[in-house]
């Protein structure tokens, strides 16, 4: 259940930063209020899975799996351009993510 609750942090996360961009500054009030809500969201129920979820693995795969997120939405979304360096990087991150998910006994399963 507590991987459920970082699944949920991370959407919620990926949500609030998506509204932020189109937020313009906090300018437009639809996606301002989505960005609140969406932080609210994230934090809430990472907080839930920290209760089992080790601080460093949780947060590792809540910003890891946060920055791939939001880096394919904002070449889809916003056409923002994603280089090879920037690629690479993206790759890493996710390989970072799934070794500690597969071979880490730090990890809460």
């Amino acid at each position: 259940m507590n991987w459920l609750f970082l699944f949920i942090a991370i959407t919620g996360e990926v949500i609030g930063t998506s509204a932020l961009k189109a937020s313009e500054g906090f300018t437009r009030l639809g996606p301002s209020t989505i960005t609140v809500i969406g932080f609210a969201i994230a934090f809430y129920f990472l907080a839930l899975a920290l209760r089992t979820i080790p601080m460093g693995i949780a947060y590792a795969v809540w910003s890891g799996a946060g920055i791939v997120a939001i880096s394919i939405l904002g070449y889809v979304l916003y056409r923002q351009s994603l280089d090879w360096p920037a690629l690479v990087g993206i790759g890493l991150i996710l390989a970072g993510v799934l070794v500690i998910n597969t071979l880490s006994n730090a990890t809460v399963h």
